[in-house]
């Protein structure tokens, strides 16, 4: 599993890059193959945003979120994609029983 973490207007602390890694890696556990997570964060005035792509077993996963603390920010992504993951897990199991 590839995951690239940039940062626009932000620094990527050690500490940041460590939580980041740590929540994505929570995705793994929907797929079998998480090829490649590309992550984005950046920060506006007071506005701190989290963007990802996720690409998974021929699946391509996008989210982002807006808070103003980027370890919330980065919290609501994580959310906004494992709902995300499990959505697609259960139309892919609801289209084997049908």
């Amino acid at each position: 599993m590839q995951i690239d973490i940039t940062g626009h207007h932000v620094d990527i602390t050690p500490a940041l890059r460590d939580y980041t890694t740590e929540k994505m890696a929570r995705l793994s556990r929907h797929f079998d193959k998480v090829s490649k997570m590309h992550v984005i964060l950046s920060v506006e005035k007071l506005l701190h945003r989290a963007e990802a792509t996720v690409s998974a077993n021929g699946d391509s996963l996008f989210a982002n979120a807006e808070e103003s603390d980027m370890y919330a920010a980065i919290d609501a992504l994580i959310d906004k994609l494992d709902r995300q993951a499990n959505k697609l897990k259960e139309k892919r199991i609801d289209q084997h029983r049908g």
